[in-house]
């Protein structure tokens, strides 16, 4: 997806403060020593207030940053991986209304954990062909809590956090001028959004699916949610990892490539300063590490510690952090890597204004 303009990007995550930590698991008999060796964090964020709810914190935090009048979103993209707090209902339509975007048109994104990276392509398509829009708001939220879901065990290479993401999306300014009483008040400098590409493999859908048939109501198949009983049929019958592993390979260096090209920017070029992964396990990640020292040879950046896998907001969260913690000066350049099951993977090149 090359920008044809320039699109101001500013993040921003809510964390709860309540964690749950590895040690107090372990001495409860919850996990055993090699499963919180295979973990590699030590606590995760844990939520008393459903996903939607998260997003609208993180988006009041941007928009107070931002010091910028909801009133003039035309777009909420609301994306999550994990159930929001009602079976039959629109969560996009609460984030707007929570927070006075009443003229926004609210729109739901569901794509598994890349989801948060499809609602901001979403978000860049709008301001991109309707010039009567203002500025686009991206929100993910997800909480994932006993019965239906257990953080540590449903997945491999996954502890799952809870928390709110939230990027407000508008054309640039380089004059940086706002409207009287908006000036903002900014803990890093604004980001830009440079490109935005994504690569898919349609056929790893299985993956989550495996031999389970098609059920008709909500964890038919069985609560807590098991994501690994689907993914080791799936392996069983296909052969293994080999595959996928390749498909992935692929597809990152794809998505890596492609977004570079369009920022204009060369692959070595000094002014790109870091690469930020999604908050998955080591060994989830191992494959892109080779990769990405081959075409980039940057600091990667491993933001899991103290938040686990975000859901849908990883990306968001990870350029939030970039913003406001990665010191980028004017004019360099941060990579951030996105996927989900289905399987489509993203990246994301911004640079620093």
């Amino acid at each position: 997806m090359k920008i044809s303009e320039p699109l101001s990007l500013e993040a921003a995550t809510w964390l709860p403060e309540e964690r749950e930590r590895v040690s107090d698991l372990l001495a409860a008999g919850h996990l055993n020593e090699a499963e919180t060796e295979q973990l590699g964090l030590t606590e995760v964020p844990v939520s008393d207030i459903p996903g939607p709810q998260l997003a609208v914190r993180a988006a009041e935090r941007v928009l107070a940053a931002a010091r910028f009048d909801p009133a003039r979103i035309g777009l909420v993209a609301h994306a999550w991986l994990y159930h929001q707090g009602h079976d039959f209902w629109s969560p996009p339509h609460y984030v707007a209304d929570r927070l006075g975007a009443h003229d926004a048109l609210p729109i739901g994104v569901r794509q598994m954990s890349n989801g948060g990276v499809a609602a901001l392509g979403v978000a860049v398509d709008r301001l991109l062909a309707d010039p009567t829009v203002e500025a686009a708001l991206v929100t993910t939220g997800d909480r994932f809590v006993p019965p239906g879901f257990n953080r540590w065990r449903a997945d491999y290479g996954a502890v799952y956090g809870d928390a709110g993401t939230a990027a407000l999306l508008r054309r640039h300014d380089p004059d940086g001028q706002e409207p009287e009483g908006q000036a903002p008040e900014r803990s890093g400098p604004t980001l830009l959004l440079r490109s935005l590409t994504f690569a898919t493999a349609a056929e790893y859908e299985a993956m989550y699916r495996g031999r389970d048939p098609f059920t008709e109501v909500p964890l038919q198949a069985g609560i807590p949610i098991d994501v690994r009983r689907p993914k080791k049929a799936y392996l069983e019958e296909h052969g293994g990892m080999g595959p996928f592993l390749k498909s992935a390979a692929e597809a990152v260096r794809a998505t890596l490539l492609q977004s570079l090209a369009e920022s204009g920017v060369e692959p070595g070029d000094p002014r790109i300063r870091c690469v930020a992964l999604p908050r998955l396990g080591e060994h989830v990640l191992s494959i892109t590490h080779a990769l990405l020292d081959e075409i980039l040879g940057v600091e990667i950046l491993q933001l899991r510690e103290g938040s686990g896998h975000l859901g849908a907001g990883d990306l968001l969260a990870n350029l939030a952090h970039i913003s406001a913690s990665h010191g980028l000066a004017p004019g360099e350049f941060a990579v951030v890597i996105g996927g989900g099951g289905g399987f489509t993977w993203s990246c994301a090149v911004v640079e620093a204004a």
